[in-house]
């Protein structure tokens, strides 16, 4: 394969990485901005959490099929349809005259960052000779970490500097400059030669399966679960979902090798990658909120009080790496969903006078247990299929941890509501949405336990 002049590779990287860097942070920048984007549009938390389920839904439903086109089409232009897909709907983000017009803007940056995500790696390992591949993909991957870190912080500094609205303006012109860096640059992949069948009738129905189904457990929150809107969407997600089941058991070129299920290791792992989106997505959606309103915390200052939690992660992620590595992913992952019970029951007792110290510590004790179980994971389940599935495996498990992360934002925001109207308070509220993730820790505890006992029976991977 033809490899592009070093200079131009590496500039090339530094274009690829800013992208994905921007896709990161923005997966965590938002969360700062809630309270003020709910007093912007005075709307209800029911309604702002839309800002961030639009995201999810999108980036659960087109991981998959994007990362189709990719093989089909060749990474270099996903990539770069992507990016500019980002800034404009970065542009119309923060351009909303309202919350309807931002959540679908939302729902188009989901769109583009499932190419971001699919290509970007792909693509470096492609520009780079095999010596200095590894190095490439290590600054990309920790530039990666790095917007997950940055995100609450950036986007507490920009909201209190110039406004909500930054926390997406400021993409513009840094896609623009990624854009720039990237083209003519970029190497073409092998893959986009080959001209493989794209099940078009597979991504069509999964693309009903997931927002309707996610969307049946969204409405079913704000609306109760036998409203009509609610019955018909999970209708319409069974339906499709049954569909879907029969066709990929007869095409030739599956959009969805299910396979990879009739492994129990694989199962376990994505269960786990799911229950942790699950926590974490719903804990985010909160904890900014506990900050802002009960404890009167500016933006700047709920972003650095969040820090603790992305920072911890970021950090934790590549000695969870060798942990795996040494002891197996399933004692690490246990650690890692141990930390996240800690964190979830000291928040269940926090009020508006808690000690500081201990506000950081549950936040710290979330990104330790995040970083342990997100790496290890998606490790447990590579390594649970053959090396063929791996891309297909790769690509099921980052769909069932956004679909985990769009649950525990519905589940939230219903048992939020329910708590806090009967208690009175957001307290009672937030108090309940920890004790529920408790419980969802211990049960993933438990599973992890059992699983462990049986490995010395079955032998198996996690």
């Amino acid at each position: 394969m033809h490899r592009s002049p070093r200079r131009a590779r590496w500039l090339a990287l530094a274009g690829v990485a800013i992208a994905s860097f921007l896709g990161c942070i923005d997966f965590t920048i938002v969360n700062t901005a809630i309270p003020e984007i709910r007093s912007s549009f005075h709307a209800d938390i029911d309604q702002v959490q839309w800002v961030v389920t639009a995201f999810v839904i999108a980036l659960s439903s087109c991981t998959i099929p994007v990362g189709r086109l990719a093989d089909r089409h060749g990474r270099r232009r996903v990539m770069l349809a992507s990016m500019a897909g980002f800034g404009v709907a970065s542009l119309g983000a923060g351009l909303a005259p309202g919350l309807v017009a931002l959540v679908i803007w939302r729902a188009v940056q989901g769109l583009a960052c499932a190419g971001l995500y699919t290509a970007s790696a792909a693509l470096v390992a492609a520009m780079f000779p095999e010596q200095e591949r590894g190095r490439a993909l290590g600054l990309l991957f920790s530039v990666n970490g790095l917007g997950l870190a940055l995100g609450p912080v950036a986007g507490g500094l920009l909201v209190d500097a110039l406004g909500w609205r930054w926390i997406f303006l400021v993409n513009v012109p840094l896609i623009a400059a990624s854009v720039a860096l990237c083209a003519g640059r970029l190497t073409q992949d092998a893959i986009a030669a080959v001209r493989a069948r794209v099940d078009w009738t597979g991504v069509v129905l999964l693309l009903l399966i997931l927002p309707s189904g996610l969307g049946a457990v969204v409405r079913g929150a704000e609306r109760g679960w036998t409203s009509p809107a609610t019955l018909g969407l999970a209708c319409v997600a069974l339906l499709a979902g049954a569909a879907l089941a029969r066709v990929e058991r007869r095409t030739p070129a599956p959009l969805l090798r299910l396979a990879a299920f009739r492994q129990r290791s694989f199962v376990l792992a994505v269960c786990a990658t799911a229950v942790l989106a699950f926590f974490y997505c719903a804990a985010f959606l909160l904890m900014p909120l506990y900050l802002g309103e009960l404890r009167g915390q500016d933006s700047a200052a709920t972003g650095w009080l969040l820090l603790p939690t992305t920072a911890v992660m970021a950090m934790v992620s590549p000695l969870a790496g060798r942990g795996c590595d040494r002891f197996g992913a399933g004692p690490v992952m246990a650690l890692g969903f141990a930390a996240l019970l800690v964190s979830a029951v000291m928040q269940s007792a926090f009020g508006a006078s808690t000690a500081w110290w201990r506000v950081l510590a549950a936040f710290a004790c979330m990104g330790f247990g995040w970083g342990c179980i997100l790496g290890p994971s998606m490790a447990a389940a590579l390594a649970a299929v053959p090396e063929a599935l791996a891309g297909t495996a790769l690509g099921l498990a980052t769909t069932v941890h956004n679909i985990g992360g769009s649950v525990g934002l519905a589940a939230a925001t219903a048992l939020y509501r329910f708590s806090a109207a009967r208690g009175g308070a957001f307290v009672s509220g937030y108090h309940a949405v920890m004790l529920m993730l408790a419980g969802a820790c211990i049960v993933m505890l438990s599973i992890l336990t059992l699983a462990r006992r049986a490995r010395r029976v079955s032998g198996s991977a996690v």
